[in-house]
């Protein structure tokens, strides 16, 4: 039960972390508008895939400093949590901009929308920062390899059922249409739920 929070917190926080329009929102919606539905759903299994490398090479290197500098835990955990809380303020002040949708490009195969949207992933350095971020605020300092894993599948997850459903609403044109008119209502109530969970880490690190 020790790991049920730890784990609950990461899925919640990056899948609206996954949620929030951005470059790989940009990436799959406009797939999906050019190059049909399989190449969009191709394209969501690519940032599934993209965030893998990041997601270990943050657990390794977070396992390798808290082995040397312990005390450096706490002091990190307020640190993520200030990062929730100034993600949560960029998404709330982006929240009315619209989602441009021009220079979407040719058609692409589902192997090269796939690709293209891995490639996406491991080339944006906010990933490795997110992940770092995270992993520090609601992780145990030695995390048990099966939580490891488990932490895998769930950044995994979140990123392919996220953008399967982003390829799926952008190739329809109703689903498309009804989002984006709700977009500026859902990033705010995306904005203050990463707000509330970045002041719960910041307050639980203090209080040790």
């Amino acid at each position: 039960m020790e790991y049920v929070w730890p784990l609950a917190t990461l899925w919640i926080v990056h899948l609206l972390a996954a949620m929030s329009p951005g470059q790989s929102f940009l990436v799959v919606s406009r797939t999906a508008l050019m190059s049909g539905r399989p190449a969009g759903v191709a394209s969501a299994l690519g940032m599934g895939l993209g965030v893998l490398p990041w997601a270990v090479g943050a657990m390794l290197g977070l396992a390798v400093l808290f082995a040397q500098a312990p005390w450096l835990y706490a002091a990190l955990r307020v640190a993520g949590g200030l990062y929730l809380i100034y993600v949560a303020v960029m998404v709330w002040r982006h929240a009315a901009d619209p989602i441009v949708m021009t220079g979407v490009g040719e058609r692409v195969s589902t192997s090269a929308a796939l690709w293209q949207a891995c490639l996406t992933q491991i080339a944006n350095p906010k990933v490795a920062v997110f992940f770092g971020s995270i992993f520090v605020a609601v992780l145990p300092p030695s995390p048990p390899l099966w939580l490891a894993a488990a932490i895998l599948g769930i950044v995994f997850l979140n990123e392919l059922v996220w953008y399967a459903a982003v390829a799926v609403l952008f190739s329809a044109e109703r689903p498309r249409q009804a989002y984006l008119s709700a977009k500026t209502a859902i990033d705010r109530v995306m904005a203050g739920l990463l707000g509330l969970l970045g002041a719960k880490l910041i307050d639980g690190a203090v209080r040790g």
